[in-house]
């Protein structure tokens, strides 16, 4: 399995974090994952009345004094909170101890489309309705697009590479990427890696419903992200924060750490083709697959679990399944294909993390989460999406997709040890 790497240091997930709409925490996500669960409701931050979309995929019980010193809190924005939170939950779950590792050979790779929008907006309300005068001194830095990478290597004492990427709904995917690519030519020896985004704001919110892009099912915000379903109306706005620590092989083995599995190939091209819409043929995202099994020495045959980016929009659910056809040919039928969007809505630079954990989770577990919502088959979209109803499976390896604004494609491939 991923023979590409047989001259290279092989790359391994041995702890994950995340603070989701479903739950905070590795097994609270999974338990509701599993069991089809939906994190969709009406947003509580702020009055919606206003709005053509009254719901999202809202964290509600989050308290960010949980993982941060409050001296320490006032200087970051949610976003920052989110992933200070899900990675110390990752190096936790790793059992990792930085006064024994090496901090120096540790980074922090963090995908966020958005970053410090929504606090920036917030703080123009205060600018606007207050006074220059008052608002929070720590704008400046808690609003910098790379301040979430910053705040975790300060909060974990790590003193390795550490940056921000944005490449909108591909950014968490893209960041594993590029950890995957600095551990195998031994750059470092972990990476703390992953997504994070806080898109529940009134300005983020608004620019979606102008955009009409978003469900409008106000009637039934559990019921509104349907990935694949043919009476699907938009995607849901989520928020959250999904970390990784990927590390070597050898010294995961050697420390005893839990292998949730291996990353073995990564892909990502660019459509060049609209900034939002993707490009009707698939050329680019179909090479960005190909690429991927290439880098990993695998083929499509060996492929048990696509965990998609189905947005539940009515464009890219059909071009999704059109480039899985293309790329897997008749296998395509049958092949297990789901969708955590369904239950989480779309977290945004975060997704390709969170959903990441998901696919780990899948297999570490041998239980494929569903596509909840699916009610109508869609002759467009006629694969098997494991509608409504989690499965056993023996996951073996597994591709993760992504997809952005702008014509991103970036896509993992990871398998079992």
């Amino acid at each position: 399995m991923g023979s590409s790497c047989s001259d290279q240091r092989r790359v391994v997930v041995t702890g994950v974090g995340v603070v989701s709409p479903v739950g905070i925490g590795k097994e609270p996500f999974w338990s509701a994952l599993s069991s089809g669960r939906s994190g969709i409701s009406f947003i509580e931050s702020f009055d919606t009345a206003q709005f053509t979309t009254r719901f999202a995929g809202e964290i509600k019980n989050f308290n960010p004094a949980d993982y941060i010193l409050p001296k320490r809190l006032k200087r970051m924005d949610r976003t920052s909170q989110l992933a200070v939170a899900a990675s110390k939950m990752a190096v936790t779950d790793a059992g990792l101890d930085f006064s024994v590792q090496n901090p120096e050979r540790t980074g922090v790779i963090i995908g966020t489309a958005m970053a410090g929008h929504g606090y920036i907006l917030d703080q123009h309300t205060t600018l606007m309705e207050k006074g220059p005068m008052r608002i929070n001194p720590f704008t400046a830095l808690a609003s910098f697009p790379d301040a979430c990478a910053s705040n975790v290597s300060i909060e974990l004492g790590v003193t390795g590479p550490s940056f921000s990427l944005a490449t909108a709904c591909s950014s968490a995917s893209d960041a594993c990427g590029y950890a995957f690519e600095s551990i195998r030519r031994g750059a470092v020896d972990f990476l703390l890696m992953g997504g994070a985004e806080a898109s529940i704001y009134p300005g983020i919110l608004a620019a979606f419903c102008v955009a009409r892009a978003m469900s409008t099912r106000n009637e039934a915000p559990e019921a509104a992200s349907r990935p694949f379903s043919l009476d699907r109306d938009g995607f849901v706005l989520g928020e959250g924060a999904g970390m990784l620590v990927l590390e070597e092989y050898e010294h995961a083995r050697n420390r005893g750490a839990h292998i949730y599995a291996e990353i073995l190939g990564h892909g990502m091209t660019c459509d060049a083709y609209h900034m939002t819409a993707p490009d009707p043929e698939g050329t680019q995202a179909c090479r960005a697959m190909r690429m991927a099994m290439t880098s990993a020495g695998v083929t499509p045959d060996q492929i048990d679990y696509i965990n998609a980016h189905g947005t539940s929009t009515a464009l890219n659910d059909k071009t999704e399944t059109m480039i899985i056809k293309k790329v897997y040919g008749e296998r395509a039928a049958k092949i297990p294909i789901s969708s955590t969007k369904s239950m989480i809505g779309h977290l945004i630079g975060a997704a390709g993390s969170v959903e990441l954990i998901a696919t780990l989770l899948a297999m570490d577990t041998g239980v494929i989460p569903p596509t909840i919502n699916y009610s109508t088959p869609d002759p467009e979209c006629d694969l098997d999406y494991v509608p409504n109803t989690a499965r056993k499976a023996n996951i073996r390896i597994a591709m993760k997709n992504s997809f952005g604004f702008g014509g991103k494609n970036s896509i993992l491939v990871i398998g079992k040890v």
